[in-house]
């Protein structure tokens, strides 16, 4: 399905970028920025921000990292104490 019409960006090219990520590095945070690099292309209008992080969370691969899961949890926990 085409997400961005501007960059010519369809699901495909999408889910083919985060599987490249996580595959060269496991644990990295996946943005819509870096998607965007990894396609070699920029953000042009941002209509299809809503489409383009619809595509990013069906597609596999795009969890956290377990050993990434609940930092924020645990930071908020030591800010309290």
């Amino acid at each position: 399905m085409m997400i961005c019409h501007c960059n010519s960006i369809r699901d495909r090219d999408i889910h083919a970028a985060i599987s490249w990520m996580r595959a060269a590095d496991p644990a990295t945070i996946i943005t819509p920025g870096k998607v965007y690099r990894a396609l070699g292309k920029k953000a042009d209008c941002g209509g299809c921000l809503p489409l383009f992080m619809q595509a990013m969370l069906e597609a596999p691969g795009m969890e956290v990292p377990a050993n990434l899961r609940g930092l924020r949890r645990v930071d908020m926990e030591r800010n309290q104490a």
